[in-house]
């Protein structure tokens, strides 16, 4: 698995620019709130969601308030009934726990199967709060740098109005 040390490692290869914050363990945006980084950069949800038949796998990134109607979101990103992904699919494709789910989870993803949607309104932070694939530390790092990383690393990668 790649874990917190490999990403910085990736970033700072790739010159990327990211502020690293470490904290206590968090499992819930109510856990995030209770520490102080607001002002580090947007914080966001990531969902990782399987279609119907479970075959298809998707994370979704949107701003931490965000309200995602998942029967709406299904047609956006042409997918039939979307349900959350269960932990043990959740570590056979991102190799991530519950409360870690991150974009770089997507360089576990040795298939290249995961689909990635990012909410367009993301667009336009500076930077966004991301788990290393450990929910003991947030990484803020620009949203076309991990667009950038996704894509580099193969994975299909788009941006939706949810």
């Amino acid at each position: 698995m790649i874990g917190k040390e490999e990403i910085v490692k990736l970033l700072k290869d790739k010159n990327i620019k990211f502020d690293l914050i470490e904290h206590e363990a968090v499992y819930t945006m109510e856990d995030i709130d209770k520490l102080d980084i607001k002002d580090n950069g947007t914080r966001v949800k990531n969902l990782f969601l399987r279609d119907e038949k479970g075959k298809n796998h998707f994370l979704i990134v949107a701003k931490e308030d965000t309200k995602i109607d998942m029967k709406e979101l299904k047609n956006i990103i042409n997918s039939t009934r979307l349900s959350f992904a269960s932990e043990e699919r959740l570590d056979k494709y991102l190799h991530l726990t519950r409360g870690c789910v991150s974009p770089f989870g997507i360089l576990n993803d040795e298939l290249n199967e995961v689909r990635v949607f990012i909410d367009s309104a993301l667009k336009e932070e500076k930077k966004i709060g991301l788990h290393p694939n450990e929910n003991t530390s947030t990484i803020f790092i620009a949203t076309s740098d991990i667009e950038s990383i996704i894509k580099e690393h193969g994975n299909y990668v788009e941006y939706i109005n949810i």
